[in-house]
């Protein structure tokens, strides 16, 4: 069999048609061009990321006021009952049921403990003093008693950090052992 021999307008168009030929930008091939969107979210990410502070709390165990209710059973042995209120010129410390005077030594009217000596900070040291020996000489009165519950109360406008002061105060001792690590919440009246 022979060979048939290709024309010259047969082999014009067939070089036309293998040549490879470039596409009209509306007729691109339907790739989609995502590096416009990763710049914006790499941009966004960064941007959050040099924006977020991080804050580290620590949480304290603590019960809300008591509203209203039944009333409630005395209890059947005896309890400190050790209420703290937080005012502007120091604390006021109340145990037994009564007020414990300047330098948590008896009962009698007063702050229990002062602001310190330039009345500018509360003094929380002699606060944790004041309790410790609160404590030390109820449960010599009561071995039996195990007591580690404490109310505390603020004005309005004491400062939060005042209140959070307290609550460390009397949670632990000198000592680093527990005085009152269960903190109440009460109603300032």
């Amino acid at each position: 069999m022979a060979e048939e021999k290709l024309s010259a307008a047969q082999r014009s168009k067939i070089r036309r048609i293998s040549q490879p030929r470039e596409l009209a930008p509306d007729e691109e091939g339907g790739e989609l061009n995502i590096v416009p969107f990763l710049d914006i979210i790499t941009n966004v990410l960064m941007f959050v990321l040099a924006t977020v502070t991080v804050t580290f709390t620590a949480t304290i165990d603590t019960f809300p006021p008591k509203a209203g209710g039944a009333p409630v059973r005395p209890p059947t042995t005896p309890t400190l009952g050790l209420t703290i209120l937080v005012v502007n010129d120091g604390f006021s410390v109340k145990a037994h049921g009564g007020n414990v005077a300047p330098g948590c030594q008896e009962t009698g009217s007063g702050l229990a403990v002062g602001k310190t000596p330039d009345g500018k900070d509360y003094d929380f040291a002699t606060l944790k003093k004041c309790v410790e020996h609160l404590k030390k000489e109820f449960v010599s009165a009561n071995p039996d008693s195990d007591e580690t519950t404490v109310t505390i109360s603020a004005n309005p406008a004491i400062p939060y950090q005042a209140v959070i002061g307290t609550m460390d105060a009397v949670r632990t001792g000198s000592d680093g052992k527990d005085l009152f690590p269960d903190v109440n919440f009460g109603l300032a009246r």
